[in-house]
């Protein structure tokens, strides 16, 4: 199978990490939407209660900086700094959106879903849900992965 191959059978919802923050909040009682078309970059988890978007970014595809999960492929490297790149400014134009139409953003990182339980991701992500923080990312300099 190429790497082509590969890429392309992953989809962008219901994935892993996804489904591991989505157990964890509804176990805690939290209830949300899914995958809101009619909002800008179709958010992972929309909480209309608290006027929230979550956001679950794979380490690859967002190009998460620092991340020991993100490397850039040494073939085709032009191509996959192009791809990246415009993914990077996608996801800041869609959460410089939601934040000016009044939507909170929580972006959590897959790196988290691997060296956290799924309760404790909960916890933080309900932390963020019952907080007046307009943005945030998960893990945050406290909780950042090595």
């Amino acid at each position: 199978m190429t790497r082509s191959e590969m890429m392309g059978n992953i989809g962008p919802h219901n994935t892993k990490p996804e489904m591991m923050v989505r157990r964890g909040l509804h176990k805690l009682g939290y209830r949300y939407r899914l995958h809101n078309r009619k909002m800008k970059g179709k958010p992972d988890l929309v909480f209309p209660k608290f006027g929230a978007v979550v956001f679950v970014h794979g380490c690859f595809w967002h190009a998460h900086q620092g991340c020991r999960y993100f490397q850039l492929p040494k073939t085709n490297a032009e191509f996959w700094e192009e791809k990246l790149a415009g993914n990077i400014e996608r996801d800041e134009k869609v959460i410089a959106e939601l934040l000016n139409s009044g939507w909170r953003v929580l972006t959590i990182w897959e790196c988290m879903t691997r060296s956290l339980t799924a309760e404790t991701l909960a916890e933080m992500t309900a932390d963020w849900l019952r907080s007046d923080s307009n943005s945030g990312q998960i893990p945050d300099d406290e909780h950042k992965v090595d």
